[in-house]
């Protein structure tokens, strides 16, 4: 059977970047995407053109109420796009960024850094569980900036260190149902991530070029092609691991 996977936040950046790469590699895809149903439904055509099935659901990960509608429509999807009722691969990609200093960073900011990057993941999957196929592979998504300090990224780093230990934790659990669980963990990537700052402000992107190995900053494919090696059956036996892709970032 053909290989699934669903990517939260998939409809630009590095998870439209997954999406793509997964389905060069032969796997269906569903995505959520939070407001641009235009650029999601682009995706879908763009995997569609490789040959694979891919759908689009609205979700809003912080709308924890929202959980189980979600699963019902991703039910629904399930059995009518894709004649199944579990998908194989899981990549909890859905987030925003926040630059700010620690002695300006407000509670709402931290609350909802919270929401997006730590609660959500973990509920989510939660909520999924049983629609996750044995063997599967849960991939969430970090940042280099948990191991390196960058003044400006201590709440967003703090939930990305979170999700680091929720992995080993979930591979713990889950693995006597065969399913892996790693941590991916980016540098900074051209994106329109937390205003597109590495992307379009030139001071920025020639410092992380300056303190990067390969001596420039990543880009969406970099880390898509790593999503999809990752999602396979070759990194069956890899869990409770976090890969850093950073180019080498401070090394």
């Amino acid at each position: 059977m053909t290989q699934l996977a669903l990517i939260t936040g998939g409809s630009r950046g590095l998870g439209r970047s997954s999406a793509l790469a997964l389905a060069e590699r032969g796997v269906d895809i569903v995505i959520t995407y939070l407001q641009n149903q235009e650029a999601a439904l682009e995706v879908v055509k763009e995997v569609e053109k490789r040959g694979q099935k891919a759908s689009a659901i609205q979700l809003d990960t912080r709308n924890f109420n929202a959980y189980p509608g979600f699963v019902q429509q991703l039910e629904t999807v399930l059995s009518q796009t894709f004649s199944r009722q579990d998908f194989n691969y899981l990549l909890n990609n859905a987030g925003t960024g926040l630059h700010r200093s620690f002695s300006e960073t407000s509670m709402d900011e931290f609350d909802d850094l919270y929401r997006i990057h730590l609660k959500a993941p973990y509920f989510l999957t939660q909520a999924l569980l049983g629609h996750l196929s044995d063997a599967g592979h849960i991939l969430n998504i970090s940042s280099g900036l948990a191991r390196f300090s960058v003044p400006g990224s201590s709440a967003y780093a703090m939930m990305k260190g979170g999700v680091e230990v929720m992995t080993r934790y979930l591979a713990k659990e889950l693995g006597s149902r065969g399913i892996s669980v790693n941590t991916l963990a980016p540098g900074a990537i051209e994106t329109d991530f937390s205003q597109g700052r590495v992307r379009d402000d030139k001071q920025m992107n020639a410092f992380v070029s300056s303190v990067t190995a390969k001596q420039r900053a990543g880009l969406p494919n970099d880390i898509g092609g790593v999503v999809a090696q990752l999602l396979s059956e070759n990194c069956y036996w890899v869990t409770g691991q976090r890969i850093e892709a950073s180019g080498g970032m401070f090394l």
